[in-house]
């Protein structure tokens, strides 16, 4: 699976890699081009390429087998939704290799403790395991945006053993990570009740600067 193809050129070269290719695009008139242009390469490519004109936020289900990969070019400003949602809504994902801004790379592939450790870092990892793949220079592009790329790898793991729901740990985590000056004892005091913290808070030390990724659901 590709999101935003754009004029195709990542999806003709995992179809000349052999792979079938369902392809998410939201501007119509590149949805209705890429065919087109993957037909004039060769029939073969394009009896191999599926492309979904839809806003990928919107994507419930897709036509074909249930992908197995995901690799995409992903915009700034959607990058981490588009990536989670996808990773919630299509289970049979093994393996994703996404470009994104090279702080949103840090941020995903982040380990606790890390300065840039945050919300992504944690959603992230309920899913996959993720890692920092290698950096894009702003040069490869036109027109020269002003920040630097990289690519960000995961793979498929089996969520952490909880009694909790993944929708409560991810409403903890919000909570956590909201306000980053608080202590976690005040960041998390509505989200637990009655104004009482939850065990794991019970250190007046404990702060979301470090140890906000292992609440207590």
């Amino acid at each position: 699976m590709e999101v935003g193809p754009g004029l195709g050129s990542l999806t003709l070269g995992l179809l000349e890699a052999g792979a079938s290719v369902v392809a998410v695009e939201i501007d119509p008139t590149l949805a209705r081009q890429i065919p087109e242009t993957v037909a004039g390469r060769s029939a073969d490519l394009a009896a191999r390429l599926t492309v979904v004109p839809a806003d990928a936020l919107d994507v419930t289900e897709l036509p074909g087998e249930p992908p197995t990969a995901l690799v995409a070019n992903l915009p700034y400003n959607v990058a981490v939704p588009v990536l989670l949602t996808f990773l919630e809504r299509f289970d049979s994902l093994e393996r994703v290799l996404v470009m994104v801004q090279a702080e949103v790379a840090d941020r995903l592939a982040a380990a606790p403790g890390s300065k840039v450790y945050g919300v992504p870092s944690v959603k992230a990892a309920w899913y996959a395991s993720a890692r920092r793949a290698g950096t894009v220079g702003r040069s490869v592009f036109w027109p020269v945006p002003n920040v630097d790329s990289a690519l960000v790898a995961l793979e498929r793991r089996d969520p952490p053993t909880t009694t909790a729901t993944r929708e409560e740990v991810f409403a903890v985590v919000d909570a956590a990570f909201a306000q980053r000056r608080k202590t976690l004892r005040a960041a998390l005091a509505r989200t637990a009740g009655s104004g009482r913290p939850p065990s794991a808070c019970s250190s007046p030390r404990v702060s979301t600067r470090r140890h906000a990724a292992r609440p207590s659901p």
